[in-house]
């Protein structure tokens, strides 16, 4: 059996990271990842994905992540129940981390961007364009 899912979104608010009394750190935080298709009106409808992170994992999130932060994560979905204070049982479904990769800033969509203005976000200290001309082969 097979449990995997793999999403690039960006953050809706900074993570909330904390320190258990076992020592264990979690970071939780939620992905806006914006669907492939559109709907009828022209419109692009985004999921709001729960995200848990364990440990190192967990305390770099916390470091690293703020919100508008473009994110890619690995992990597997999990569901959870639990007893509600008033008595009603509430159902979770969320995406356990097992790696997260820290894509971009908020920012980055600005073309203003003088040092990583590639596609690829690669700083271009040092480096000038090059035409289709200039290549050897």
């Amino acid at each position: 059996m097979l449990n995997k899912v793999v999403l690039i979104g960006r953050l809706t608010k900074d993570p909330d990271t904390r320190v258990l009394n076992s020592g264990s750190s979690v970071s939780t935080f939620t992905l806006a990842v914006d669907r492939t298709f559109k709907s009828r009106d022209g419109e692009r409808g985004t999921d709001f994905i729960p995200i848990v992170a364990w440990g190192k994992t967990a305390e770099l999130c916390g470091q690293y992540l703020s919100k508008g932060r473009q994110t890619a994560v690995a992990g597997r979905i999990q569901t959870r129940s639990y007893d509600a204070n008033d008595g009603s049982k509430r159902y979770v479904t969320e995406v356990v981390a097992e790696e997260v990769t820290f894509l971009g800033n908020k920012d980055d969509n600005k073309k203003s961007q003088a040092k990583s203005d590639n596609e690829f976000g690669v700083p271009m200290d040092g480096f000038s364009e090059m035409d289709d001309d200039d290549m050897p082969f």
